[in-house]
């Protein structure tokens, strides 16, 4: 299993002779401006200056090309600004190859998928893609009222550590009884506590974390979706004095770097 850190959530996932790009979210580098709101959604942060902060605040970290390079199926974990591209008409996913198998996590994400011009467009649930067995798990992201629908992923293999995909969620009874459940050998924690006003904080921190760390010891925890939102209120350079502080073992690989296992 190869994991390639992208950049916020979007991860290029090798595994059992097959490629997964996840939550694409491929627009460059924004100087000016503000970030695409969601359709219907109003987007504020707690702090009216890092409202203003354009997004994503870093490029990436190879042509988009490169990165499509290869991709056998993409998965989007939730139709979320940050996720996947948006476009004003209401479209998504424009730099996409949308011949391309695209799993969506239920019927009203996948609506916006085939209106947006994918033509292989499936729903997760427990999903056999020969060798690769893929699961969705639930997430819930927020901690006051949930900001939409969100969820994660188990991948499971023969000869492959299985890998638990966390997605946009906080620490709660779901993740737990996932862990509990598969056992997971390697889990991907989105954790940069990014926040809104009216949703709360909408995915890990490091409290979080060393829940995840606690109830699986065994586990091999990748920390991602760090440094590119505003909202956020952990660094990547935060979150190791925290995570030092706290006893947790983990990896966080920058953007660009590719994680074996």
């Amino acid at each position: 299993m190869k994991v390639k850190q992208i950049r916020n959530a979007t991860l290029k996932i090798e595994y059992a002779g097959k490629t997964f790009l996840i939550d694409p979210w491929l627009i460059g580098q924004q100087k000016f401006g503000r970030f695409i709101d969601i359709p219907g959604t109003p987007f504020h942060t707690p702090d009216p200056v890092r409202e203003q902060i354009p997004m994503p605040i870093y490029g990436l970290p190879e042509p988009v090309e490169e990165i499509l390079r290869g991709v056998d199926f993409y998965i989007l974990t939730h139709i979320h600004p940050d996720h996947i591209d948006l476009s004003p008409d209401g479209t998504i996913g424009a730099p996409l190859d949308k011949s391309v198998t695209i799993f969506a996590q239920d019927n009203s994400d996948s609506e916006v998928l085939k209106k947006s011009g994918f033509t292989s467009v499936e729903i997760l649930a427990e999903n056999n893609l020969g060798a690769v067995q893929l699961i969705k798990t639930p997430a819930r992201h927020g901690t006051i009222v949930p900001m939409g629908e969100a969820c994660g992923v188990i991948f499971k293999a023969a000869g492959e550590k299985t890998l638990y995909l966390v997605g946009d969620t906080v620490w709660y009874e779901g993740v737990q009884t996932a862990l509990e459940k598969f056992k997971p050998d390697v889990v991907i924690l989105n954790a940069c506590a990014a926040e809104l006003v009216d949703n709360g904080r909408l995915i890990m921190n490091d409290e979080d974390v060393l829940c995840v760390a606690k109830t699986l010891p065994s586990a091999q925890i990748i920390i991602s979706h760090m440094d590119n939102v505003a909202h956020a209120t952990i660094t990547r350079h935060s979150m190791r004095g925290l995570l030092a502080g706290r006893g947790v073992k983990y990896l966080m690989p920058t953007d660009g770097e590719t994680l074996e296992f």
